[in-house]
């Protein structure tokens, strides 16, 4: 089942605090870019978060899933992004913790 834009959108606004927040259609589903980094998947209308250390101390009682068959496990966000200042700190907590993104190459014709 496809992810509803909506959704994402609406998650979208909940991170809106966490930094530059977009999101871009993949499959169906959709991965959503904080300050350009990758930080989170929705797959089926569900949240996943990019695993950090620092994500981990800052939910406490992490549930850990798949986004989708054969992926690795991420940090599942149940109902918590209900709350806008816990998701954002949350968001904004993993973006610091990944790399920054690789320059494209450009390819050659």
């Amino acid at each position: 089942m496809a992810s509803d834009e909506d959704f994402v959108r609406f998650l979208a606004e909940q991170m809106e605090n966490a930094g530059v927040i977009r999101f871009r259609k993949m499959f169906g589903e959709y991965a959503i870019y904080c300050n350009e980094k990758v930080i989170a998947l929705v797959c089926d209308n569900k949240l996943f978060v990019k695993p950090t250390e620092g994500g981990r101390a800052y939910i406490g009682e992490v549930v850990e899933a798949p986004p989708y068959t054969g992926a690795k496990l991420y940090f599942f966000i149940e109902d918590q992004f209900e709350d806008k200042e816990w998701l954002g700190g949350l968001i904004a907590t993993t973006e610091k913790e990944l790399p920054a993104p690789k320059p494209k190459t450009k390819k050659h014709s």
